[in-house]
């Protein structure tokens, strides 16, 4: 059974409560179990999102949008360069004439 999945926010705040009852006294055992995760859970997001403030949760999305959108400019650009590449060597098909072109273009408006 799937177990549910924290939203980031929710995270940082339950990391703050385990620091509050560690400063009261709890040890980390006892003041992840009062939060409702396991210790492992609280270590992985401990590694996380440690020491980061709410504010700060927003800004690994927003450079993942960017990364994204700079992957796919670049794979834009890579085809636009080996096309040219081809181009460049010769690899391409010779221009229709005039009189071709208007005898394909007639040959599909009559289909």
């Amino acid at each position: 059974m799937a177990g549910k999945r924290e939203k980031a926010e929710e995270i940082v705040s339950k990391l703050r409560q385990v620091e509050v009852l560690q400063g009261q006294g709890a040890t980390i055992a006892e003041a992840v179990r009062r939060i409702g995760v396991r210790q492992q859970t609280f270590y992985r997001w401990r590694k996380l999102y440690g020491g980061m403030q709410r504010s700060q949760l927003t800004r690994p999305k927003e450079l993942e949008k960017e990364n994204q959108r700079l992957r796919r400019a670049v794979s834009v650009l890579t085809l636009d360069k080996l096309i040219l590449t081809e181009a460049a060597k010769g690899n391409f098909i010779r221009p229709l004439s005039s009189d071709q072109w208007r005898t394909m273009v007639s040959s599909f408006a009559s289909s």
